[in-house]
């Protein structure tokens, strides 16, 4: 089971879009895909068709009641299960404030869930808190959605450094595996300057003992679509509200490419 957390502390870099649209084209594959929202402000859940009301048990009662989630999961398409988030999960952050062993509740509750999916995405808030740490805890690995704008390649920096982290203290399997771009223009200059930019970074990285030791910037780009931003409003995925557009085909290509790079992360599990 492929645990992959996918986190941007910068906003609007398409990371809700991504973890919703890329769990949705895995599981019209043949994946089973088990989505986790840990956004108190339940992005993932809303673009799922599932209205964070509160009126449902939520990522909140997994958190602090240690509520199996099994019991929380729900299926919202073929293949695909969500277990959502509400705005009673910002109050998690708080109530786990004094908790021993709160980063590592998530990794715990998945534990049990081996073998039910192939894939569990998480998606987490634009933040390097609590919640976002228990994904870090929880994950095998990371998928960073990048914008590729200077300032957002400059800010990947600190979340390097936190993965760094939590893979010495807490998580040592934990690897960041890939770099997805996004809102992405191939005509622009600064573009393939960042691009540019990234590539020699992680060249830079290869063999050394780091999380982004073998980071890959995904072949796939995101190209800035219209439809991307429009079926979160509907509640549904981009092959349900346009499966014909751009955004769909570079998801559909994302998914290939994610399903293809997992047998080579799997052996690598296994060996170690």
């Amino acid at each position: 089971m492929r645990r992959i957390a996918i986190i941007n502390q910068k906003g609007g870099v398409g990371k809700t879009t991504t973890a919703v649209n890329l769990a949705a084209a895995l599981a019209r594959i043949g994946q089973r895909v088990l989505v986790l929202d840990l956004d108190p402000q339940a992005h993932a859940t809303t673009h799922l068709g599932v209205e964070p009301d509160g009126s449902r048990e939520s990522m909140y009662d997994a958190l602090i009641h240690t509520r199996p989630l099994a019991d929380l999961s729900h299926s919202v398409a073929d293949g695909l299960a969500l277990v959502g988030s509400d705005i009673n999960l910002a109050a998690a952050e708080v109530e786990l404030a004094g908790v021993v062993g709160r980063e590592v509740i998530l990794r715990d509750l998945l534990a049990p869930e081996e073998g039910r999916f192939d894939f569990v995405i998480m998606d987490c808030a634009p933040s390097l808190g609590v919640l976002t740490l228990n994904a870090l805890a929880a994950a095998y690995e990371v998928f960073i959605p990048l914008q590729p704008h200077f300032l957002a390649l400059h800010g990947m920096g600190k979340l390097f450094e936190t993965t760094a982290l939590v893979a010495k203290r807490i998580n040592p399997a934990l690897k960041i595996t890939g770099v997805v771009l996004c809102l992405y223009e191939a005509s622009t200059r600064l573009a393939s300057e960042v691009v540019r930019d990234l590539d020699s970074f992680l060249n830079k990285s290869r063999g050394q003992n780091v999380p982004w030791g073998e980071a890959q910037v995904f072949t796939t780009r995101i190209r800035r679509n219209i439809k991307l931003a429009e079926c979160p409003s509907f509640g549904q995925s981009i092959f349900q509200y346009a499966p014909a557009c751009h955004g769909a085909e570079d998801y559909r290509a994302l998914a290939g490419e994610v399903l293809a790079q997992g047998a080579g992360h799997s052996r690598q599990r296994q060996a170690s």
